[in-house]
């Protein structure tokens, strides 16, 4: 008797081990990061106040970084949620990894960047533009000497402007967003301001009120290119790398691109980027 009830308790054991098992293998394959080691979600930082890029309606991030954003997260496979947590926040939280996974705002590729970030390949050529009001007389980036200039703090447009009137120049004013910069320039605080040529553009086709005059300058503001920024050894970058090379291969990106600016877009100068 006591050898049956034995039997009968290790069948028992046995039976609840491979039950365990089983468990924790559909639950491995279901859910969780799974064999992928993908999260089920990711938190995107940004900061909307960078229209056309990222902006707030209705309570809402909308503009072509967040288009552009959902069709790479389709593709690569991921849910996301975006979080605005503003300029300078989001490298921090970018840096520590925890509060957010990853970040979109427009953000510019440069070296500097690269020792503390990885980043995906490009997605958007940008150039610098200077945008100021009636009564002021400037045709290149060189006639900024001698004026008071607005720039978004911790920037490439604040880069730019340094390299024509000097590092920490006192004519320099640095705000915490170009909305706040483009209000000074509105209010006389300053005679111009330094930003990417797309915020510059549409900025000016939404306010003619303003009357703002607008210049390019090719030989003094090169070309750049923005990436989805990760932290340092980010896992997440191959993923991101190739979802990003396919939305603009496949056309994707072309349309998003053209319901936001009404142009084509120069994919080949991307793919040349791309990894």
């Amino acid at each position: 008797m006591k050898k049956k009830v034995r039997g009968i308790f290790l069948v028992l054991l046995m039976s609840m081990v491979g039950l365990m098992t089983a468990c924790g293998s559909d639950e491995a394959s279901s859910g969780g990061d799974g064999d992928s080691g993908k999260k089920e979600k990711l938190v995107v930082g940004t900061d909307a106040a960078f229209a056309p890029f990222e902006y707030m309606d209705k309570g809402e991030v909308v503009g072509f970084d967040i288009d552009f954003l959902d069709a790479v997260m389709k593709e690569a496979g991921y849910e996301y949620d975006v979080k605005n947590i503003g300029w300078d926040p989001l490298f921090a939280a970018v840096q520590g990894g925890k509060e957010v996974d990853m970040g979109i705002s427009g953000i510019t590729i440069n070296d500097d960047r690269k020792e503390t970030f990885d980043f995906s390949n490009p997605y958007f050529e940008s150039t610098h533009m200077i945008m100021f009001g009636e009564g002021v007389d400037i045709k290149s980036a060189k006639d900024l000497k001698g004026m008071k200039i607005g720039v978004q703090n911790g920037t490439t447009g604040q880069e730019a402007a340094e390299k024509i009137v000097g590092q920490n120049s006192p004519d320099i004013s640095k705000y915490e967003n170009n909305v706040v910069a483009i209000t000074a320039l509105k209010q006389g605080q300053v005679d111009a301001v330094v930003t990417d040529n797309t915020v510059v553009n549409e900025y000016v086709k939404n306010n003619p009120q303003d009357n703002f005059n607008t210049v390019e300058d090719p030989e003094n503001f090169e070309s750049e290119f923005y990436g989805l920024m990760f932290p340092k050894d980010s896992e997440l970058k191959a993923d991101f790398d190739k979802a990003v090379k396919e939305v603009i291969e496949n056309g994707t990106y072309a349309d998003i691109y053209k319901e936001w600016f009404g142009t084509e877009p120069n994919t080949d100068a991307l793919l040349e980027q791309a990894e």
